[in-house]
């Protein structure tokens, strides 16, 4: 990829809510003249000239590109080595510009967690992307880089220490503090919208192995908790975790993209701990009834309505800069190899996962696609967080962004 364009970076969707929250990590780390060269770019000039100056960003360009706008998205493309796009529900507002990056190749990263829609990017541009050499990355947010990067770490912690991979692996979410933004509130909702109209969708959207390479879109079949267990492993009671049906099919590609390293019988799933006795079981079912009934209700169109209208936060919308501080978010991550050796990690963010933290890791992924890896390797494609940015990521994050990753010795929780 040619490194003779106008910007390093331009952030698309920088009026958003989340994207302004992007802006403002960008802005603290690199300034707005310094070595990245970057720039704000979003459909409304007038709101991203009132954005640069609420954020005392000087002379910071701006790029005025609109997502249904094919002319002016493969304009601003042509200008950037990369585009970090927070412009969602991305299967609203998406598809045009991950197909003029693949065009292009200008490399791409974003915050979806929208499994159908990544299915059918990768179905129609994966050619385009590998012929231009774009690197698409999606998932740079609390979905899916936590668990994607951290089940790479562990992977690699244990060959190094066991000797061996593992082969089966759970992510659990030890404690967590924040709250959904509405893009991915929004996602939701559009998802199952798009499931209950095409039930094709809704046989995607349930597949752990739907976003792998075409010839490895099956295998053994996976564990799911699906409601209120009592889990031996971590001796607790779990719950559903939401995020899971984005992670797991996230780390699935990273596995069969890295050639199967861990073994075709490689299991993982995720959930969240909701403690021991009986309040950990009660807070099991009342976790698992809740989350039952929202699907419920997303389900049915007049009660999808209210939801999105009464219930669930809109997007553009989020948390006070004090709540987001105050937020964070604790993953246990524990494997066996196959003769029964165990290894556990954690994962720690320390700030609310939905906008603080997210902002922080999308921010550090854009810029490590800019600068931290080779121009062309990974050669063009459609890649994770752990298979385009592990290395990366696991010394930026810890510096930067206030996302760790680290073994668990023994004797030590």
């Amino acid at each position: 990829m040619s490194n003779d364009k106008e910007f390093d970076l331009v952030l698309l969707g920088a009026t958003g809510f989340t994207g302004r929250l992007v802006a403002e990590y960008l802005l603290g780390r690199h300034g707005a003249d310094g070595e990245l060269k970057w720039a704000l770019a979003g459909r409304d000039e007038g709101k991203l000239a009132a954005l640069r100056e609420e954020l005392g960003a000087g002379k910071l360009p701006i790029v005025v590109a609109d997502s249904h706008d094919r002319a002016s998205l493969d304009a601003l493309v042509a200008r950037t080595r990369v585009v970090c796009s927070t412009v969602g529900p991305y299967a609203l507002y998406g598809s045009e510009l991950v197909a003029a990056c693949a065009a292009a190749g200008t490399d791409y990263c974003d915050l979806t967690g929208e499994v159908p829609w990544m299915r059918r990017m990768l179905d129609a541009h994966a050619e385009a992307a590998r012929a231009s050499g774009a690197r698409i990355v999606h998932c740079c947010g609390f979905d899916s880089i936590p668990s994607d990067i951290g089940v790479w770490f562990i992977q690699r912690e244990a060959m190094a220490r066991l000797g061996a991979p593992l082969k089966r692996v759970r992510l659990r979410v030890e404690r967590m503090r924040g709250m959904m933004s509405g893009g991915t509130a929004a996602s939701m909702l559009n998802i199952i919208t798009e499931s209950r109209r095409d039930k094709e969708v809704g046989k995607l959207a349930r597949n752990p192995y739907a976003l792998c390479p075409p010839d490895a879109r099956d295998g053994v079949r996976q564990p799911y908790v699906n409601g209120a267990v009592f889990d031996p492993v971590f001796e607790a009671w779990a719950a559903p975790f939401v995020m899971a049906a984005i992670n797991t099919r996230i780390v699935h590609r990273s596995h069969a993209l890295l050639g199967f390293p861990w073994g075709k019988d490689f299991r993982y799933d995720e959930a969240m701990l909701t403690g021991k006795g009986f309040a950990g079981r009660r807070r099991a079912w009342t976790m698992s009834l809740a989350l039952g009934g929202f699907a419920l209700g997303a389900a049915l169109a007049p009660t999808r309505a209210l939801l999105a209208r009464l219930v669930l936060p809109k997007p553009g919308e989020g948390p006070s800069a004090e709540a987001r501080e105050k937020g964070f978010y604790r993953l246990l991550i524990d494997g066996r190899t196959a003769d029964g050796q165990q290894l556990r990690a954690r994962v720690i963010g320390d700030r609310d996962p939905g906008y603080g933290s997210t902002c922080k890791m999308l921010g550090e992924a854009a810029v490590a696609l800019a600068f931290d890896i080779d121009p062309v390797q990974p050669a063009g494609g459609f890649w994770t967080p752990a298979t385009a940015l592990a290395e990366p990521l696991l010394k930026r994050l810890p510096e930067h962004a206030g996302v760790t990753f680290e073994v668990i010795e023994d004797g030590k929780r």
